[in-house]
């Protein structure tokens, strides 16, 4: 399919994708795991979805299914604005729709205001705030930085959510 004059194929993670999936990770989230709402995530713990073009990885997603619910851990798009991101996400929306899932949710940063948008696009809903969730999270993790994008202070987590049980399209 052609999105913005590429063609991007979207595939299961294998496990010659790792040591690609652990240097983006310390690249783009600072180490081996993330940590969401005080648990930590490790990469072989994660399913996940590459995007190719022309046989080259651009982007990820990765996601954990517990009980009726799927939380999307990460979402990385190498070459911003070509659809990459939008892409992944249809899978795994589709992917839970298959499973009949009732909920896809997130958790991002009080100073990822691009995030917030972007998710917000795709028909996310901000549900919750965590006050000063970062606290714990540097307990897990001492590297997240106090300061984060937009020279904000780096300190709530935001949770949002896709509703699927009465989702039409």
């Amino acid at each position: 399919m052609k999105i913005r004059n590429i063609k991007i194929k979207i595939r299961e993670i294998k496990l010659g994708d790792y040591e690609w999936i652990k240097k983006l990770f310390k690249r783009r989230w600072g180490g081996e795991f993330i940590v969401t709402r005080g648990k930590i995530h490790k990469i072989n713990e994660l399913k996940g979805y590459i995007a190719e073009v022309d046989k080259k990885r651009v982007g990820l997603i990765t996601y954990k299914i517990r009980g009726k619910e799927l939380e999307i851990v990460s979402l990385d798009s190498i070459l911003q604005g070509k659809g990459i991101g939008t892409r992944l996400i249809k899978k795994v929306i589709s992917l839970a729709k298959k499973k009949k899932l009732t909920r896809i949710w997130l958790i991002t940063t009080n100073d990822n205001l691009k995030a917030l948008g972007f998710w917000q696009r795709r028909k996310f809903v901000l549900v919750k705030v965590y006050p000063n969730a970062l606290k714990i999270s540097r307990k897990l993790k001492p590297n997240i930085p106090l300061i984060g994008a937009e020279g904000i202070p780096l300190r709530d987590e935001i949770e949002l959510e896709m509703k699927l049980r009465n989702q039409t399209n």
